[in-house]
């Protein structure tokens, strides 16, 4: 009988770093492209009272197309580049992590779990303030009557629609709150995403396991780990969907109590309420996930150290 082989993962001591950061680069900004709009979406929907703006996801899409354009599914998108100095830290993070576990545990979960927990807390302590003020730019349009802070329309060039817009948000943030004020919802947002990240990583590897299992011997290990994301996505949003519809509001609406959040939250919807936006945030998690496990272990491969690269099987 034929022994089924396991998933190789190439760790950090594999890797060419100057390839590595150079490649990584241009992935994590094809991610945030490919996936901003059903972001947009999930991030209203979220924070919407009740179905008061839009009934669903593919109601939302359609409603913004036809009074926003293309255009209003990208709102705040050039602030996210900024983002790309978290995505660099997060993953320089997940491998140096895993690394230092690796010395007291060859268990490949608990390094997938602490090594995931840990990028995230990193890479939030970044992202957070330009979660907030892209946030308030997603919420312009059909939206804004639901944020505390609007656009305020002017009259000049085109650049001023990026640039003038962000300047003007940035600018009412620290008025209203000062520099606490763009790191409103940070408890929120450790509290979503580093469980998010510590479960993504374990159940990847875990699916990833079970359909090489299941595979022929000579499938590409690409293919079972492009299957593998969507699956560890879908795991991982369900169950902090919560705490991420509770984050959403803390950020936009100004609030300063996560519980307070949540009760309002309870009082007002239901448990239901819990749920709002998880369609779109699975429907946004699943291509994120291909795009991201493809990129992340074509990145990884390229970036191997030219003695490994015929030891790899792929």
């Amino acid at each position: 009988m034929q022994q089924k082989r396991n998933i190789q993962i190439i760790e950090w001591e594999d890797l060419d770093k100057r390839k590595f950061y150079s490649f990584g680069v241009f992935m994590t900004m094809a991610i945030r492209a490919t996936v901003y709009p059903a972001t947009l979406i999930r991030t209203r929907l979220q924070v919407q009272k009740g179905k008061s703006l839009y009934t669903g996801t593919y109601d939302a899409l359609c409603k913004i197309l036809r009074a926003e354009g293309l255009r209003g599914l990208y709102r705040g998108f050039m602030v996210t580049t900024f983002t790309l100095i978290s995505g660099q830290a997060y993953i320089t993070t997940y491998e140096l992590v895993r690394k230092y576990v690796s010395n007291y545990s060859k268990d490949n979960t608990v390094k997938s779990l602490v090594a995931g927990g840990s990028a995230s807390l990193v890479a939030q302590s970044i992202t957070v303030p330009i979660d907030v003020i892209s946030q308030q730019l997603m919420m312009q349009g059909q939206g804004e009557h639901l944020t505390r802070f609007k656009v305020k329309p002017k009259a000049g060039a085109k650049h001023s629609v990026f640039f003038g817009q962000t300047r003007d948000i940035i600018g009412q943030i620290f008025a209203a709150d000062g520099i606490r004020g763009f790191y409103r919802g940070y408890v929120a947002s450790l509290l979503t995403y580093i469980p998010n990240s510590a479960v993504w990583w374990p159940f990847y590897h875990f699916y990833a396991e079970q359909l090489s299992k299941m595979a022929p011997s000579n499938c590409p290990h690409l293919v079972l780990q492009a299957m593998a994301g969507p699956l560890a996505a879908a795991t991982a949003s369900t169950v902090t969907n919560p705490m991420d519809v509770i984050r959403a509001r803390v950020q936009v609406e100004g609030r300063t109590s996560v519980i307070e959040t949540f009760n309002q939250l309870i009082r007002e919807e239901g448990f239901w309420g819990m749920t709002k936006g998880l369609s779109a945030r699975i429907i946004s998690s699943a291509p994120t996930a291909i795009v991201m496990v493809v990129g992340y272990e074509t990145l990884k491969k390229l970036s191997l150290r030219p003695e490994l690269v015929d030891s790899r099987h792929w």
